[in-house]
């Protein structure tokens, strides 16, 4: 362990997108990272710079309206990487098990084997396990399933472990990367992985996964609709509770057959009818 060790605070004006960032970030540092209510702070033992750089590029490819700042520290080192082991723990969340790597598997649980570098994307936050509850529900070995924005590629493991037919796809190609890792840690398969959205669909699909942020949500509302077959299901997610009404005005010509609600975040599950 080396002596001293990085410490980038990145704050971010607007709180709605901590969640899209911290996803993002994870991906890139591959170390545990701590969430705020408008900061992510990242450390690691190597140098942090092209975290900031790589921050600052997916901003402008978003028109760079997102308002952030960063501070940068060089600390005392500790065992922090255990501390951090140590505090993420498993999660059940109905059949499905999902456990770091330093847990042991579940014999009557459905398994998920996830590395988490934050838990986001890991079954603790709230919208993960709200989709990976809907999962539960309306996925089945007749199933085929798109996951859009799919980061660690929980919800398609999810999917691929009840049997059904999964593609997945990320504007982030470290997340794309991420994904395949995941599907090879667990010894799972997916039909087709790619860097994009959801517009690139070859076909359509049994049930559409989108567990991503609402403003995300509305600009392709028109790609998840055609994506999604006729009585399809598409499972909206990352949607904070001041933003739904927004969200529901895009989808109105579905019908909407639950709506779940886990802190602030809203799960919506529609039909395509």
């Amino acid at each position: 362990m080396k002596s001293k060790y990085y410490e980038l605070t990145i704050t971010i004006e607007n709180e709605d997108f901590v969640d899209f960032l911290a996803d993002f970030v994870a991906n890139i540092a591959g170390d545990g990272i701590e969430i705020g209510r408008n900061t992510i702070i990242v450390r690691s033992e190597n140098s942090l710079s092209d975290v900031e750089d790589n921050i600052n590029s997916l901003l402008g490819t978003l028109g760079g309206n997102i308002e952030i700042s960063y501070k940068m520290e060089i600390k005392e080192n500790k065992d922090w990487i255990a501390t951090y082991q140590n505090s993420i723990e498993p999660i059940e969340v109905g059949r499905f098990y999902i456990y770091p790597s330093w847990y042991e598997a579940k014999k009557d649980k459905i398994n998920i084997k996830i590395d988490p570098a934050l838990a986001f994307g890991s079954g603790h936050h709230a919208t993960t396990f709200s989709c990976l509850e809907a999962i539960g529900s309306y996925v089945n070995s007749d199933s085929r399933v798109l996951d859009v924005g799919c980061g660690s590629g929980i919800l398609g493991l999810a999917s691929a472990k009840l049997g059904a037919e999964v593609d997945l796809c990320d504007t982030d190609p470290i997340s794309v990367d991420a994904c395949e890792k995941n599907f090879a840690l667990n010894s799972e398969e997916y039909e087709e992985l790619w860097e994009g959205s959801a517009n690139l669909a070859k076909c359509q699909y049994n049930v559409v996964i989108a567990n991503i942020i609402a403003d995300v949500l509305k600009f392709i509302v028109h790609d998840l609709k055609r994506a999604t077959k006729k009585d399809g299901i598409l499972i909206l997610s990352g949607i904070l509770d001041k933003k739904e009404k927004q969200v529901r005005e895009v989808y109105s010509d579905l019908d909407l057959l639950e709506r779940k609600q886990k802190d602030e975040w809203i799960t919506l599950i529609y039909k395509n009818s």
